[in-house]
């Protein structure tokens, strides 16, 4: 058995919400929309990764979700745009990282990075 693919499920009864954040801020294509669920993704090739952690690294929150995007300071100049609350960064890592911690619209912890 091989595993092919890893979703985060996130429970809300306001699935339009994510819109502004997923698709208008990241910049995710609307795959699938159900009503009762609506999936956003990207046509990249993405490994499969689950994480456990103990904190975020650097003394902060463990965050509920990282994405790692292809412009790091781009995107916090875009969630700044579009109001999402940065709570941590922007922060070079001594792992090799560049990244801000965001909530999104459901309050979850987002860990936006990109390896330098």
């Amino acid at each position: 058995m091989k595993v092919k693919r890893i979703v985060a499920n996130i429970n809300t009864q306001r699935i339009e919400a994510a819109r502004s954040f997923y698709e208008e801020a990241l910049g995710l294509e609307l795959l699938m929309d159900h009503g009762w669920i609506a999936t956003y993704g990207s046509e990249e090739n993405m490994t499969v990764q689950i994480s456990f952690a103990s904190e975020g690294g650097s003394q902060t929150e463990t965050p509920d979700l990282s994405i790692e995007v292809d412009d790091v300071d781009e995107a916090l100049e875009r969630m700044r745009r579009a109001g999402f609350p940065i709570e941590y960064g922007p922060a070079d890592e001594p792992w090799g990282v560049r990244r801000f911690y965001v909530r999104d619209p459901f309050n979850k912890l987002v860990n936006i990075l990109a390896h330098r």
